[in-house]
């Protein structure tokens, strides 16, 4: 069977999540810029939404989405994913985003997603727990963004209630997989640095040793 949620995207619910956001703050804190027909504006290069709030707001409530649809570990490593192209922000904007994530996935644990966890992030903002500009001297003493990734990736993304993983995000070709998907992908060639053990529960996917310390399949 495959699960609920298999067909939505990780980028996609990134997306999703970012929209209903701004949904959130137009209505509790300020205004957004609008289109022409009354909608929020998710991009708009007139209205400037990083080094801010509303960029530091967007970081933590994506990054607690993630942890709620998925896990805390996951999250934190696509928050890392999400700082991979060094070209895209400096070092102390990614320190920023990295900060910010953080702070989201505590509060991913703790709330679900909609009024409960804005209000609970917006509080966080206004007690100065999220870094609103890359001039912050707060550093962010986590794992770092990725420098470099293997030629095949693949995370872990969901785990069932015994804690098996069963959902696979392909991070270069941005694709997800169920867990017999991946395991007959692996069979097919596809994944070199991945194989397939056997488990008196059934079989499971796995990484093979590699120097790659983020590899989240063991």
């Amino acid at each position: 069977m495959i699960p609920e949620r298999i067909g939505i995207k990780i980028w996609d619910l990134r997306a999703e999540a970012r929209d209903e956001l701004y949904m959130l703050i137009d209505k509790h804190y300020k205004k957004m810029p609008r289109n022409s027909d009354g909608s929020i504006k998710s991009s708009d290069p007139s209205y400037n939404d990083n080094d801010n709030d509303i960029d530091s707001f967007r970081h933590s409530y994506v990054s607690a989405v993630y942890v709620i649809e998925f896990s805390y570990e996951t999250a934190e490593l696509l928050g890392r994913l999400n700082e991979f192209d060094p070209r895209r922000n400096e070092i102390r904007s990614r320190n920023m985003d990295l900060w910010n994530n953080s702070v989201g996935r505590g509060y991913g644990k703790r709330f679900k997603r909609g009024e409960d966890l804005f209000f609970a992030l917006l509080k966080a903002l206004k007690e100065g727990k999220l870094i609103i500009t890359p001039n912050d001297p707060r550093r962010y003493k986590g794992p770092k963004s990725i420098k470099r990734l293997p030629k095949s990736f693949v995370i872990k993304v969901k785990e069932n209630k015994t804690g098996a993983n069963i959902e696979f995000f392909d991070v270069r070709n941005k694709r997800m997989m169920t867990k017999e998907q991946f395991i007959e992908a692996i069979r097919s060639g596809r994944y070199p640095g991945y194989a397939v053990k056997k488990h008196h529960s059934g079989e499971f996917p796995y990484s093979t040793r590699d120097r790659f310390s983020f590899n989240n399949l063991g």
